[in-house]
């Protein structure tokens, strides 16, 4: 019987080890299973995660001023939502027969203007303002900009009846604004404008720092110093991306104080017995209030001349960034009631431009001012880089009337508004971005501040150099150049916007070097018989009456012209102008090894 139980336990104790044993591998399966199942979806979470970050990159596409000075406008994107910094113009150039400026091609904007949320200004100079009303013309876009910047746009939008339609907001420098994903921080900044800010873009994927144009100034006149304890809180963040100024990245050193400016005008004013007429930008609010001051010390009268000029400080005077004694100002008609050594005279024309009022003044055709041998004329500017004859011709004119002129290269009558090396790697060395992308330059001006910037530490593969139209992709890991979006130089004549192309250029230049020769027939519409003509009109070739034998010649060549025709049954006018053409181009060229443009003109009776 003891035998019988001890079995009988033994096997009872086996069966509960094989139970307990199931339960274990049944409890190890289940968490395995468990354990897999999670990994699966965490897996996939990470792959749903890194394609939905990779379609959520932040596009930056900058339009216009890269590789380029002017022109400048550059396009935030991230999925649904794009804001737009600054929107200028360019001038034309020489080529650019008739053109009055020249615009980017907003074709991309246009296309996604459901998008845009915003424009964002950074200070108010007309490569950065100058297209906002083509801009208004084609989208509805609310801008954002500060004090100055707003009162300048106003005036521009109020001349193409635009502001009464337009949303403008102003920003005080140190605010922060939301449009839609972005957020956009105006820092206060240095420039030769009043109110200049940089910008602080933060985006899902990072913040990108765009500085606008700018320059350390230490002791502005203003006193509104550039806001470096900002920038190094920004750069302690952690900064994806730097955008920065590139104008003056081929100087080495500093660019000098704006304030260094008005001890040269203090000295050229002490004891000056002659009239004083300065020429300068008329944007530069600074160095007018300079010169407002040295008149103020010397007991001097100032009458301002050129529209861009008394608009700019009109605005400047309201808005109160000009402090001035009340009757300082005269008008210009007034300054014949005064001696020389009580005027001053401020001026436009320091870029020697053909219509400018000093331009004018040099040549004895301005209607107020006359420029005598008792004048002290002050070039306060440099020459931008291809008005360096325009410049020297007025310096010219005015020293053969018998006049004193003073320009940069006798005196520092004039500073930059732009920051040289020493500054722009103090900017990279408080930003410190991942990513680095010089804009506001030609191609050597980018390529010396990529340069700077690998000096300082930004990773060689880091440095982007942009061209209009590229899409560069961003993220918080990665960055790549992707493909392109429309681009391109919009052309404005008169009230034409874009109907002036390379075809049309091509014409003007075609008729400024060679003229124009125009041969007008009448002939019978049924038998293709000359009723009237050959006429010959020329413009900018040859002084008909001194080349009679040759328009008889042309006169003869186009009647064998038409002769053959008749003879091989050609009715279709368009072939006879073209045959016509052809014989006139090949003869004039053998004659006069001059190549005209040449229009034949067919009337039919």
């Amino acid at each position: 019987m003891v035998k019988e139980t001890n079995g009988k336990e033994k096997i009872q104790r086996g069966r509960e080890r094989m139970v307990k044993k199931t339960d274990r591998e049944n409890k190890i399966e289940r968490k395995t299973t468990r354990t897999r199942r999670i990994r699966e979806n965490t897996a996939k979470k990470e792959v749903a995660t890194s394609v939905s970050f990779k379609k959520s990159s932040l596009k930056i596409i900058p339009l216009g001023g890269i590789l380029e000075i002017g022109k400048n406008i550059t396009v935030f994107e991230y999925e649904d939502d794009i804001i737009i910094v600054d929107c200028g113009l360019a001038f034309p150039e020489d080529d650019m027969l008739g053109v009055d400026l020249v615009i980017p091609d907003m074709t991309y904007l246009e296309k996604n203007k459901d998008k845009i949320k915003g424009l964002v200004i950074t200070h108010g100079h007309e490569d950065h303002i100058g297209a906002i009303p083509y801009l208004l013309k084609l989208i509805n876009v609310p801008i954002y900009a500060t004090k100055l910047t707003v009162g300048l746009i106003q005036n521009k939008l109020e001349e193409h009846k635009l502001l009464r339609k337009t949303k403008i907001k102003t920003i005080k420098q140190g605010q922060t604004v939301t449009l839609g994903k972005f957020k956009v921080e105006f820092i206060r900044s240095c420039h030769s404008i009043p109110d200049a800010v940089a910008l602080a873009i933060y985006t899902p994927v990072g913040i990108v720092v765009h500085t606008g144009d700018f320059k350390i100034d230490y002791t502005p006149i203003d006193g509104e110093r550039m806001d470096l304890g900002r920038l190094a809180e920004i750069g302690n963040k952690g900064v994806l991306a730097l955008m920065s100024d590139s104008t003056n990245s081929e100087r080495k050193g500093y660019t000098m104080s704006e304030s260094s400016v008005g001890a040269v005008f203090d000295k050229l004013f002490v004891n000056c017995t002659k009239r004083i007429v300065i020429a300068t930008f008329s944007s530069n609010v600074h160095r007018v209030q300079q010169i407002v001051n040295a008149a103020v010390e010397n007991k001097r009268k100032i009458a301002v001349c050129g529209r861009s000029m008394i608009n700019m400080i009109n605005t400047a005077k309201e808005l109160g960034y000009i402090q001035f004694p009340e009757n300082i100002f005269i008008d210009i008609d007034m300054i014949k009631n005064y001696t020389d050594d009580q005027l001053v005279i401020i001026t436009t024309g320091s870029q020697g431009e053909p219509m400018s009022a000093l331009t004018r003044m040099a040549s004895g055709d301005h209607r107020k001012v006359e420029i005598t041998p008792n004048d002290l004329v002050i070039i306060s500017a440099t020459p931008i880089p291809g008005n360096e004859k325009l410049v020297s011709k007025v310096i010219d004119d005015l020293m053969q009337i018998g006049a004193e002129v003073v320009y940069s290269s006798l005196a520092d009558v004039h500073v930059s508004g732009h920051a040289c090396q020493e500054e722009q790697k103090l900017m990279l060395s408080l930003i410190r971005p991942k990513y680095f992308i010089p804009v506001h330059g030609e191609y050597r001006q980018l390529k010396s501040h990529a340069e700077t910037a690998i000096s300082v530490g930004v990773e060689k593969e880091n440095v982007f150099m942009m061209t209009n139209g590229r899409i560069l992709e961003l993220n918080e890991n990665s960055a790549k150049l992707g493909g392109t979006v429309p681009f391109g130089r919009i052309l404005v004549d008169g009230l034409g916007v874009g109907d002036v192309g390379n075809i049309v250029l091509r014409d003007r230049q075609h008729l400024s070097q060679d003229g124009l020769i125009v041969i007008v027939l009448t002939m019978d519409s049924s038998s293709g018989e000359v009723i009237a003509g050959p006429d010959v009109i020329s413009r900018g070739f040859v002084y008909v009456r001194e080349s009679e034998s040759l328009m008889d010649d042309i006169k003869k060549l186009v009647r064998e012209e038409i002769r053959k025709c008749e003879e091989n049954k050609i009715k279709d006018w368009t072939t006879i102008k073209s045959n016509l053409r052809d014989s006139l181009r090949d003869y004039v060229y053998q004659k006069t090894k001059r190549n005209p443009m040449i229009l034949p003109i067919i009337m039919e009776v």
